[in-house]
């Protein structure tokens, strides 16, 4: 078996965009900086969009600039009802626990809002662990400091041994450029940002092989 250990992005990763949440999530980071730090309504969306490229994720960059709380942002950005958004997919679940490999969680959330996704998507008991804000804290992905903490945590120190599945090109790239593959989610067109890509689940057994 080529990979040992698989790292899967949580929010638009392990459900589509198109669920809407993650953009309610936006929306509640706009309502933060609104309601908590007093950024003008009109300036919040780009300053949240400019944290979020500088530091990795809007909170890290509130939390260099703006010195927040990060169980309160991250508390308050995931106060969402997961059940109007999220609808568990059999497919996915049969695929997911199918694949022979160690499988984990790596996300740019926390673990609360971690187990809240994957109870939503009837997930929970596929993943040995999750690898959250707090575990890589003060770093994040793309950053490399945070991939190696996960391979750390993975117990597989061999980087060629590993693939990060995730939806943004940015993280698919770091993860090739600390030489583990990587796969994007939620498209088909191929990119020199990952080592493939996919939005069909049952293309995700073949793509590994």
């Amino acid at each position: 078996m080529r990979f040992s250990t698989l790292f899967f992005d949580l929010d638009d990763t392990l459900y589509p965009h198109s669920t809407g949440l993650w953009q309610a999530i936006k929306n509640r980071i706009n309502l933060y900086m609104i309601e908590r730090l007093n950024i003008p309504e009109k300036d919040s969306p780009a300053l949240r969009e400019q944290y979020f490229k500088m530091y990795g994720t809007t909170l890290r960059g509130l939390q260099a600039r703006h010195n927040v709380d990060a169980e309160d942002f991250l508390a308050f950005a995931h106060d969402l009802p997961l059940q109007d958004f999220l609808t568990p997919d059999p497919i996915q679940r049969d695929i997911i626990a199918s694949l022979p490999q160690r499988k984990l969680v790596f996300t740019n959330a926390d673990v609360h809002h971690a187990r809240r996704v994957l109870a939503a998507l009837n997930l929970s008991d596929l993943f040995e662990t999750i690898v959250d804000i707090h575990t890589v804290a003060p770093y994040c992905k793309p950053m490399p400091e945070s991939f190696a903490i996960a391979q750390e945590l993975a117990n597989e120190p061999d980087p060629r041994k590993c693939v990060m599945i995730d939806d943004l090109p940015r993280t698919t790239r770091a993860a090739l450029d600390v030489n583990m593959a990587s796969l994007l989610y939620g498209t088909e067109e191929p990119t020199s940002e990952a080592s493939g890509a996919f939005t069909d689940w049952t293309h995700l057994p073949i793509l590994l092989g």
